[in-house]
């Protein structure tokens, strides 16, 4: 039986690929779990056109993504923060601080998560930040740290 894998099947298949198939091994397994369709071209056709808009989406996502990095790409984004006495900060500056700050700035919105820092921030001065926006794509900002002013 010719059967459309709609999932990868580890040793068999990958999602998108037509293979011949033993008929039990089709209906006793892959169609039961939905791993797999029969092969018609009805079926061939919608899996196409499926697979042609999950490109079509994932490259707009991509070209979306490269704008914003470009955007944000080494801008300086300043933060004001509580000190405990000199240099040293009262706390620190976080993930969630830093995400608020561009986000505000640029006007999308950035995800906590996203943000990669190499160190904790507890003091005042410059520091090295970069961002994972898409897969391989990680512009890096400056965050300067200055004193809260008491006013």
């Amino acid at each position: 039986m010719k059967v459309l894998f709609l999932k990868d099947v580890s040793n068999v298949a990958h999602a998108g690929e037509i293979k011949e198939v033993s008929d039990g091994y089709a209906t006793n397994y892959l169609l039961p779990k939905k791993l797999a369709q029969r092969a018609s071209a009805d079926v061939q056709n919608r899996f196409e056109a499926q697979r042609r808009s999950e490109a079509k989406r994932v490259a707009e996502q991509a070209a979306e993504m490269k704008a914003l990095a470009d955007k944000i790409s080494g801008r300086v984004f300043t933060l004001a923060a509580k000190t405990g006495g000199g240099e040293k900060l009262y706390g620190s500056v976080t993930n969630a601080d830093i995400a608020a700050e561009v986000s505000r700035t640029i006007g999308v919105e950035i995800d906590k998560r996203k943000i990669e820092m190499t160190e904790v921030i507890r003091a005042l001065g410059s520091y090295d930040v970069s961002i994972k926006l898409y897969k391989n794509l990680s512009p890096r900002i400056k965050v300067k740290i200055v004193p809260e002013s008491a006013g």
